[in-house]
C-alpha cells in the first residue's frame, strides 16, 4: 500500500473523501481540452469537489458531472496539484 501524503495549497493534508475548492487550473491544462469543453473545465475553478481517488502519480483526483445541451450526462475527472486546491 502506498503511503503518499498529499497536501493542498496551504500545506494541509488531503485524502480521499475530503472536499477541496479548486483554486486554479493551468492555462496549458485547460487548452488541452477541445474548445467546446474548455468553458466547462474553467468553470470548475472556485467549485467545491470531493477527492474520489489518488492517482498513480500521487495527485488528488476530483470529478465533476453536468448535463450537456442534449441532456446527456458528462463527467470529467481531473488530477490536481497542491497549488490547485484548498481543503475546506
Amino acid at each position: 500500500m502506498d503511503d503518499t501524503i498529499i497536501y493542498d495549497c496551504k500545506q494541509q493534508v488531503v485524502d480521499i473523501g475530503d472536499i477541496v475548492r479548486i483554486t486554479t487550473l493551468s492555462k496549458q491544462f485547460i487548452k488541452s481540452f477541445p474548445e467546446d469543453e474548455r468553458i466547462l473545465i474553467e468553470s470548475m475553478i472556485g467549485n467545491f469537489l470531493k477527492i474520489i481517488a489518488i492517482d498513480e502519480e500521487g495527485q488528488a483526483c476530483v470529478m465533476r458531472e453536468w448535463h450537456d445541451e442534449r441532456g446527456q450526462l458528462q463527467t470529467h475527472v481531473i488530477a490536481l496539484d497542491a497549488e490547485e486546491m484548498e481543503k475546506v
